[in-house]
């Protein structure tokens, strides 16, 4: 009896430390990562983007034309596209601005009276000392406010070294992707290229259906609040639902921020009940989004179940904040399909894919 419990507890202690080196090796990876974000983050957004457009350039490939000039064709023919969204929607921008202004004077005399009606029963000469406190405030902060000036401009730098490098790496993904997936092929052994070369797939087909499972998220979200702005009045409707669409994109923050944006639009413009409106009808669609849209949609896109997908949101949120939650759905589903096909491989098959590995 002594020895089977000491046989138990040598395995448990075995599996414990093996548990925590990988722990610690994975927080080692998760903080490299971090401190090399400047690098890693534009080449994982050069890798989505290139699920996006690599499919479009091998067709062009496969008719003939050239590999630069298939990816000059289809880099530009997706830029023009964007480029021609905002130019549509430009012309309403501008139309309704000026209008736009003109309410927001009026809009904020209406927050000032419905204060004073609150229960706050704030008149406007407190509503005034409070607005020259705060402007007081401002000039008493200056070197903080430069301060933090200085350090929003150094993460704008940043994004712009971010977004120019992405661009360069998108490039050579689209034009070299066949070249530089049989590079990375022919680092493994021989008996393994082929298991190389079948989990390469799969974890592009997983990153593209996770595209599309967002844009289709997007485009819901978008076609919702749309329709709640456009029943309540708020102006600029085209635009807000655009900037919802591409807020969709970054998990967490891209929706909250496209939220408050309305719901300023509407207060500013349509008076406080309409902007309580407005945010209460989007913080419902946001509910559902996350519940319901998220799991099904998803779930369906990358072969995850729904549970699985909440999850792997939670889990990545609470370990890397936005940019966890943004990577957490895509990198369960390459984990998944890497799964399902080892687990698809019979006798030997498996270690020796660990093996090359």
């Amino acid at each position: 009896m002594g020895v089977e419990r000491d046989s138990l507890f040598d395995r448990a202690a075995g599996y414990s430390w093996r548990f925590l080196l990988i722990v610690a090796a994975a927080w080692v990876i998760l903080a490299a990562l971090v401190r090399l974000r400047l690098v890693v983050l534009p080449v994982i957004a050069a890798l989505f983007i290139t699920a996006l457009l690599g499919p479009l350039a091998e067709r062009l490939r496969t008719k003939g034309l050239h590999p630069v000039l298939a990816t000059w064709a289809v880099m530009l023919g997706s830029l023009l596209v964007l480029v021609g969204v905002l130019a549509a929607i430009a012309p309403s921008v501008g139309d309704e601005l000026d209008d736009v202004g003109t309410s927001a004077r009026a809009g904020f005399e209406d927050v000032v009276d419905w204060l004073g009606e609150s229960p706050l029963q704030l008149s406007r000469t407190e509503v005034d000392s409070y607005i020259d406190r705060a402007v007081e405030q401002i000039g008493e902060n200056r070197e903080r406010i430069t301060a933090g000036v200085l350090a929003g401009a150094t993460k704008a730098v940043e994004f712009i070294t971010q977004l120019v490098l992405t661009f360069v790496l998108v490039f050579f993904f689209v034009k070299d992707g066949p070249a530089i997936a049989r590079w990375i092929e022919s680092q493994f052994p021989e008996r393994n290229r082929r298991h190389v070369r079948a989990i390469g797939l799969r974890s592009a087909t997983s990153i593209g259906g996770y595209l599309r499972g967002t844009a289709t998220i997007a485009l819901i979200d978008a076609v919702l609040i749309g329709i709640v702005l456009l029943v309540v009045g708020v102006p600029l409707v085209l635009p807000l639902a655009v900037l919802t669409f591409f807020g969709a994109f970054f998990p967490l923050v891209g929706a909250v921020a496209a939220g408050i944006v309305a719901a300023l639009v509407a207060l500013v413009t349509q008076g406080v009940v309409d902007a309580l409106i407005v945010g209460g009808a989007i913080l419902v669609i946001q509910q559902v989004e996350g519940d319901v849209l998220q799991p099904l949609v998803m779930g369906k896109a990358v072969s995850l179940h729904p549970i699985v997908i909440l999850l792997a949101l939670t889990a990545g949120a609470i370990v890397a904040g936005i940019v966890g939650a943004f990577l957490a759905v895509p990198v369960a589903a390459v984990a998944a399909s890497i799964g399902n096909y080892v687990k698809t491989l019979d006798g030997p098959a498996p270690e020796s894919v660990a093996e090359g590995v």
